[in-house]
C-alpha cells in the first residue's frame, strides 16, 4: 500500500482520495501545509509542526476548527489504517475549502483538511556520510512584500522552478538568494554554513520559512556549546565557509561539500556538520 488518505474525515486508499476541482487549494493555490517524519513511529516535532501551520493559517485569515489534539488524534487513526508501515512520511495540508470562483473568503466557509501517510523512505545514508552537491539558482526567492515566505504555502511553483533548475545542472538542493542578492534557503531546507568553528544561519528577515528542523539544530548547538548565531549572509560568505549543511524534515542535517561544482571547505562533511548530525540522530533514533 503506497499511501493512506485522510480526507475531511474519511480515511482512503490513494486511488480513492479525491477534493473537488472547486476547492480553493486547486483553483487559487489558496492553502496550507506542514510535512513530517516519525521516529520510531513517533512524529517529530508534531507539537511545533501544528504551531506553525497555525502561524501559516493567520497570515492568509483561514480557519482552523480544529485543536491541535484532534489534528494529532486523525494523524494517528491515518497511520493506523496503513497496513505496512514502519516509519512514516506525515503531510498535513489545509485549504481554503470548495466554493464559488471568487477570492471572497464569504465562498468558501469550510475549510478541507487532507491528511496523507506513506512509508517514508530516507535519503541515501551516502548524503549524509559523503554530502551532496549544491547550485545556486537563478530563481529568487519570493519577496516578503509579495507573498510572505513565512506562510508555509501550498503554493510551491517558486521552489519547484528553483528545484527543476539544480536538478537540471546536476545539483541535490538549489540555493536561492533573495531580491537583494543575500542567502536566503534552499527550496526545500534551510543552509547553514560554519567558519572558524561558528556556525552561522541567514535570518528570517532574508524571507525565508522558520524551519522546524533549523530552530532544533540551533537548540542542539547551543547544548553541544558550538557557537551559533543568525546573520545575513553572502555569496562570499559562501566561499569562504569551512563547512556548509542543509537542515529539513526529511534531510536531518545533510552536509553540503560542494556549490557550483566549487569545494566547500576540503570537500568533505565537516567536524561540526557530524557533530551535530550525531547529536540529533542521537535524540531521536
Amino acid at each position: 500500500m503506497a499511501a493512506v488518505v485522510h480526507v475531511n474525515g474519511k480515511i482512503l486508499t490513494e486511488e480513492h482520495a479525491t477534493v473537488s476541482v472547486f476547492d480553493h487549494g486547486f483553483l487559487f493555490g489558496e492553502g496550507i501545509y506542514e510535512t513530517l517524519r516519525t521516529y520510531q513511529r513517533r512524529p517529530f516535532l508534531l507539537d511545533r509542526h501544528l504551531a506553525r501551520l497555525r502561524h501559516s493559517a493567520s497570515l492568509m485569515a483561514l480557519d482552523v476548527p480544529f485543536t491541535d489534539e484532534e489534528l494529532g488524534r486523525r494523524v494517528g487513526e491515518t497511520m493506523a489504517a496503513h497496513s505496512a508501515l514502519d516509519e512514516a512520511y506525515i503531510r498535513i495540508l489545509l485549504t481554503r475549502g470548495v466554493g464559488d470562483l471568487s477570492y471572497s473568503l464569504s465562498a468558501t466557509p469550510t475549510p478541507s483538511l487532507v491528511i496523507i501517510v506513506k512509508p517514508f523512505v530516507p535519503h541515501p545514508e551516502r548524503a549524509f556520510t559523503h554530502g551532496i552537491p549544491v547550485v545556486v539558482v537563478g530563481i529568487r526567492r519570493n519577496h516578503p512584500d509579495a507573498l510572505n515566505p513565512m506562510i508555509k504555502s501550498n503554493n510551491l511553483l517558486n521552489n519547484a522552478l528553483a528545484m527543476q533548475e539544480a536538478l537540471r545542472r546536476g545539483g541535490q538542493e538549489a540555493l536561492m538568494l533573495n531580491q537583494a542578492g543575500q542567502i536566503a534557503e534552499c527550496s526545500q531546507s534551510n543552509v547553514f554554513l560554519v567558519r572558524r568553528g561558528e556556525v552561522v544561519t541567514p535570518p528570517l528577515s532574508a524571507g525565508l520559512l522558520p524551519g522546524i528542523t533549523r530552530e532544533y539544530v540551533l537548540e542542539l548547538a547551543a547544548d553541544l556549546k558550538i557557537p551559533a548565531r543568525e546573520a545575513q549572509l553572502g555569496l562570499d560568505d559562501l566561499e569562504a565557509a569551512d563547512e556548509a549543511f542543509l537542515t529539513g524534515t526529511t534531510r536531518e542535517v545533510t552536509p553540503v561539500v560542494t556549490v557550483d561544482g566549487r569545494a566547500v571547505g576540503d570537500g568533505k562533511p565537516g567536524t561540526i556538520t557530524r557533530r551535530l548530525l550525531e547529536a540529533f540522530r542521537g535524540k531521536w533514533m
